[in-house]
């Protein structure tokens, strides 16, 4: 019996992998800012690490989806506490992590890749509280039934990422929100639960005012960033980061300066990971913009299709759970390269050149292709029967 390698939906796979082979081009060209004007390794090196980064996320991919999506239930109940302890190791480093004044990553030996665990717990979390919500849908909840199993964890993740990554921590809390509202978990829990951290999130940042050398380290690049949003004169450099981002994506014009031929990457930091995008509406103009974000809304609108054709209730919440944050996290580094949000430090899923950031999106893209799959299967079973058996094709007709 003959199977297909590619399993799930088709379209998806496809604007996953024009994604992925329209990412050499960009990470080419704008890793040249590392290694002509820094003086760290090469355009080509660079080339080949993306390229070793998408094959393995492809194998991932390739791996997740042939499981079958009901066993994330018990992989993310196994992996919660591993995630968590990870992410207290890696906050408890400290200090510098390469030359970085935030501790975010942990070094995978032998790769010398360096690992963001942040973004492993958030999908191990999402992915959890699918399964929860699915276990009390047909239960009357009383919040404090689902105070230790469902905010403790959440509360963990959220507060052991948010002093390195604010924007990481923001997304998550965000993404949770919306997967609990559309769980149908309680509003009138949710909305204490958002006054309560909105109170304690304001407490924070008055006392962080008050009292700097006693926040986090991170504490003065926030306000800065939203500050300098709101009013860049206030910015001591001018807003450098967006002000170069603003010129590339002017300079591009309707058609753009070409293939590699983008002028800002030599001035602009992070040109090939935070603002990507920037570089792309540079060298391939309004169309080329317009184009990738046409091809995140399509991967929103697979999404879709799979969420309404799922059959169960743990599966719409698990597409919703991984989904969701890909495209929420698209869409805010598109936002911050055209100004319309602060700087965030996300990157683009899939464009922008990285590591362990692009395994998880894999990793997430190959959850909602195992659930696709159950849609194919049960049309391939109809198909096989129908054909196996000719009468039922003439009662059906």
């Amino acid at each position: 019996m003959k199977t297909s390698l590619l399993k799930g939906d088709k379209v998806l796979w496809a604007l996953i992998a024009l994604l992925a082979l329209f990412s050499f081009f960009p990470t080419f060209s704008a890793s040249s800012n590392l290694s002509y004007v820094i003086g760290i390794g090469s355009p080509w090196q660079y080339l080949l690490k993306h390229i070793f980064i998408l094959i393995t996320g492809f194998l991932l991919i390739l791996s997740v989806h042939k499981i079958p999506f009901y066993y994330f239930k018990g992989i993310s109940i196994l992996l919660l506490p591993v995630v968590i302890l990870m992410l207290l190791y890696t906050i408890s480093q400290g200090g510098t992590v390469e030359g970085v004044n935030a501790s975010r990553w942990i070094k995978i030996p032998l790769v010398g890749i360096s690992f963001q665990t942040s973004s492993l717990a958030s999908l191990i979390l999402m992915i959890y509280i699918a399964y929860y919500l699915d276990k009390i849908k047909e239960k009357k909840l009383e919040f404090r039934n689902s105070l230790i199993s469902l905010w403790l964890p959440i509360f963990l993740v959220f507060l052991l990422i948010f002093p390195t990554n604010l924007s990481t921590a923001l997304i998550v809390l965000f993404s949770v929100f919306l997967l609990l509202i559309y769980g149908c978990y309680p509003l009138k829990y949710l909305f204490n639960i958002f006054l309560f951290g909105f109170i304690l999130f304001s407490i924070f940042i008055f006392l962080g005012s008050q009292y700097p050398e006693k926040a986090p380290d991170r504490f003065t690049t926030w306000i800065n960033r939203v500050e300098n949003y709101f009013d860049p004169s206030l910015s001591k450099d001018g807003n450098y980061q967006i002000e170069r981002a603003k010129i590339a994506v002017a300079t591009g014009g309707i058609t753009g300066l070409g293939v590699g031929k983008s002028v800002m990457k030599n001035f602009l930091p992070q040109s090939s990971s935070d603002f990507i995008y920037a570089i792309i509406v540079e060298e391939y103009g309004l169309i080329g913009g317009i184009m990738v974000i046409l091809i995140y809304l399509l991967i929103l609108f697979r999404i879709t299709v799979i969420l309404h054709h799922a059959k169960s209730v743990y599966a719409k919440l698990l597409v919703i759970g991984v989904g969701l944050p890909i495209i929420i996290q698209a869409f805010i580094n598109i936002g911050v390269a055209l100004n319309i949000f602060p700087v965030t430090g996300q990157t683009l899923p899939l464009l922008s050149s990285g590591g362990s950031a692009a395994w998880v999106t894999c990793i997430a893209f190959g959850i909602i292709l195992s659930v696709s799959e159950e849609r194919f299967n049960k049309e391939k079973m109809k198909l096989d029967k129908s054909i196996s058996n000719p009468i039922l094709i003439i009662g059906e007709e």
